[in-house]
């Protein structure tokens, strides 16, 4: 039996701004497609996968974020959906089914201070998980 040699591609990323969940309809119109610019333009030089990876994403917001009757701030699932979509077209802009080939997700907000800006810290990678490659089952 041969073994198999996978060299797995590993991508870090601090992409500076403010997050934007998918949907905005009063306030800064113009700001979720800022946000999917800098998403764009901060990853477009890092390498693309090709299979199936997995995500991590800090979103840091900034305090505005976390209004009195959204004490915990903006819905994780609407700044992933945006964060996804832009990545499509750079990261993800070779895997089949594009950000469907994230099969593993952690994601998290914590609130900006003074000492770290707005943004998001994203680390995604490709090491293989057995099921995912063909090597056994769930």
């Amino acid at each position: 039996m041969s073994k198999r040699f996978f060299s797995p591609m590993r991508a870090e990323v601090f992409v500076e701004g403010t997050p934007y969940p998918w949907h905005k309809v009063r306030g800064d119109i113009e700001g979720p497609e800022r946000w999917s610019a800098a998403i764009r333009h901060q990853t477009d030089m890092l390498p693309a996968v090709s299979g199936p990876c997995r995500l991590e994403v800090e979103f840091i917001l900034p305090s505005d974020r976390f209004p009195r009757d959204h004490p915990y701030g903006t819905d994780l699932d609407n700044l992933l959906k945006r964060l996804l979509d832009a990545l499509k077209s750079t990261i993800l802009r070779t895997a089949p089914g594009l950000d469907g080939a994230v099969v593993e997700l952690r994601a998290s907000k914590v609130p900006a201070t003074t000492d770290n800006k707005a943004g998001a810290r994203i680390l995604l990678t490709d090491e293989p998980w057995k099921w995912a490659i063909g090597g056994g089952s769930v």
